[in-house]
């Protein structure tokens, strides 16, 4: 009998060491409908359950999360304006939180390490802001900082240690370079204060990898992406290589959009616009380096997708058609096979997956 319980108990013990992950929530903008669409990620297949949806008074675009994971951010981008939502701890239910009206239409948004700020670059207007994020989620109206640079300005990528941000600019063939001041949110030019790329490259997309000094751009115009080494004292990049996101003898148009790093750092994927596909990318973990690792298909024009935080699944949608996809991701080889294609709503154009906080 006392053996029948110390295993009862061993067992126990054990569960306690192996609790189920926490639940995770997908948010997805659905530009065509004004709404983000809420869907619930089961841990253990990947698939997905519908949650419900929050109205976003005008078409969503980019969104963003805080460290905490108790805000969601997004950017409206028919009314020019920024949204807060809170997230509910349980359920990932959103409660609006307001909004601040920016005047321009914001192409990409962040929140640096601290979760006191959200930054946004702005592809028409040329500009990067910084708004400062209260203790209630809400934003500070007047920004506090706003710089010009130039137009196509899409995406605005802080370092790990929150020092420096990096906005690639399509159209100018440059990645502009800023060091941020955690304390007050301003942000001052580097010196230099742009990386150039070649002609035809168009840097879009910016991430970091999770351990290497490694930045690494997905560059719209030449399908194709680019790992930089990171100066991390001065703020520098410097270009290792690049390797084309198509397949040999691609010969229709294509544009690169978003760039994802698997949390262990050693696969990537960049979207396809036009191939639509995820290209895939083996990591070295010593040089940050890359190896072309094949295609997988996306619905149409994949403009958006991400990976959940336990890097065991991708999920791509389609801004050209209804749909969003599910993979899972292989862990030896990083390869993604297709779990299932959800009808979400029109033009689905950013999708962002928190993990929900337990209490």
């Amino acid at each position: 009998m006392r053996f029948l319980l110390l295993l009862l108990l061993c067992g126990l013990l054990v569960l306690a060491g192996h609790a189920a992950p926490p639940d995770t929530m997908l948010y997805v903008s659905l530009a065509g409908e004004n709404r983000i669409g809420l869907y619930r990620i089961h841990a253990d297949q990947g698939t997905l359950t519908p949650a419900g949806s929050v109205e976003t008074g005008g078409a969503p675009g980019a969104l963003a999360v805080d460290p905490a994971r108790k805000f969601l951010f997004a950017s409206v981008r028919s009314t020019q304006s920024l949204a807060s939502f809170r997230i509910a701890p349980k359920t990932g239910q959103l409660t609006p939180l307001g909004s601040v009206r920016v005047g321009v239409d914001a192409a990409y948004i962040g929140v640096d390490r601290s979760g006191k700020y959200l930054v946004s670059a702005y592809y028409g207007a040329g500009q990067v802001m910084v708004h400062a994020i209260r203790a209630d989620g809400t934003l500070e109206g007047e920004p506090r900082s706003r710089i010009e640079t130039a137009r196509t300005a899409h995406c605005a990528g802080l370092t790990p240690d929150n020092r420096f941000l990096f906005v690639p600019h399509t159209t100018p063939e440059a990645i502009f370079a800023f060091r941020l001041d955690a304390q007050t949110g301003r942000l001052a030019p580097l010196n230099p204060d742009r990386v150039t790329t070649p002609a035809g490259t168009g840097p879009r997309h910016l991430r970091f990898h999770p351990s290497l000094a490694v930045a690494y751009v997905a560059n719209e115009q030449g399908s194709s992406v680019t790992a930089y080494a990171l100066g991390k004292e001065r703020g520098t990049l410097t270009a290792l290589h690049t390797l084309p996101t198509l397949p040999a003898g691609f010969q229709g148009a294509n544009s690169c959009a978003e760039l994802h790093v698997h949390p262990s750092g050693r696969y990537l994927w960049v979207s396809n616009r036009g191939h639509d596909s995820l290209a895939g990318f083996a990591v070295n973990r010593e040089t940050g380096r890359l190896t072309a690792a094949g295609h997988t298909a996306t619905p149409k024009t994949p403009r958006s997708f991400a990976l959940d935080p336990s890097g065991r699944f991708a999920y791509a949608a389609g801004q050209g058609s209804t749909q969003l996809a599910a993979y899972r991701i292989q862990m030896e080889t990083g390869a993604l096979t297709p779990i299932h294609t959800y009808e979400v709503g029109p033009q689905p154009s950013w999708v962002e997956i928190v993990a929900l906080p337990q209490e």
